[in-house]
């Protein structure tokens, strides 16, 4: 008797390594994933830059002039808008998950459609930043 209902399930296997380019993520799927990498990214890039960019302008007159040379090289710039990035990507993407556990927008659509909001919202904030970081306004 087992045997037959053991035979009877479905089997759900690990994809293979080979169809990695042919799997396609749903857009929460996507965001999940951003999500965790934009917190490393804030945790091990963000802290030890922006605690080192912070010392520098505090410590003297001529520390907060290196402070300025370093902040107003664009590579500088990029790093600082890929933190900005990280920060709001996280911030939003975290809003949409207290609304998960409070069971709001449970349902598949419902998932797509705010996981994307959150990519919306996200890129558009930080495209306003990178506006102001590169002297658009």
């Amino acid at each position: 008797m087992t045997d037959l209902v053991s035979k009877s399930r479905p089997q759900y296997r690990n994809i293979d390594v080979t169809q990695l380019a042919g799997y396609r993520l749903p857009p929460a799927g996507i965001l999940s994933i951003l999500h965790r990498i934009s917190g490393a990214l804030m945790f091990l890039v963000g802290l030890p830059f922006v605690l080192y960019l912070w010392q520098e302008s505090l410590t003297s007159e001529l520390s907060f002039q290196n402070y300025r040379a370093i902040a107003s090289h664009w590579f500088a710039k990029l790093v600082l808008l890929a933190l900005v990035w990280a920060f709001l990507h996280h911030l939003f993407a975290g809003i949409r998950y207290l609304a998960l556990d409070v069971h709001v927008g449970l349902e598949k659509q419902q998932a797509n459609t705010s996981a994307l909001v959150v990519f919306g919202a996200s890129l558009a904030v930080t495209a306003l930043a990178a506006l102001k970081l590169f002297g658009a306004f």
